[in-house]
């Protein structure tokens, strides 16, 4: 194991991140809200468009916060908590609930997770799409 020391995700990261998910939903007229968390699940940045509806920003910030605790993608979850899925109970098992639905992300720098972006309004594949164009914006 590295003992070399990787850079946190920083507030003028977060701002990137929000930034390139915005203008990526902007571009397709997709209204989003979008939530950015740093290594230990604390809010960074969060955005509601204006014409986003209200439960937008709760997904987002859900989605970050799985994506995060699983270091995973959480579209690359859902199937895992289905009925006949591995994690099935996942989602009622803790205190602070996770959402399965597509728009959540880690960010990764050097190979190590310092963060998460969750985007949540559009439809679960737009999402996805938005939060992975803000993550390759970072890079």
């Amino acid at each position: 194991m590295s003992t070399t020391a990787v850079a946190p995700l920083t507030t003028q990261d977060a701002e990137v991140l929000l930034a390139a998910a915005r203008r990526a939903a902007e571009a397709t007229g997709v209204t989003v809200s979008v939530t950015v968390l740093d290594a230990g699940g604390h809010l960074l940045a969060f955005r509601r468009d204006d014409q986003a509806v209200l439960i937008s920003g709760e997904t987002s910030t859900r989605k970050a916060y799985t994506a995060l605790q699983l270091n995973a993608p959480t579209a690359d979850l859902v199937e895992a908590v289905k009925p006949d899925g591995p994690f099935h109970s996942l989602p009622t098992a803790l205190d602070k609930p996770l959402l399965f639905i597509a728009g959540g992300l880690p960010v990764h720098r050097d190979g190590r997770l310092i963060g998460a972006i969750g985007v949540g309004g559009g439809a679960p594949e737009q999402d996805h799409a938005f939060a992975t164009e803000a993550v390759a914006a970072l890079a």
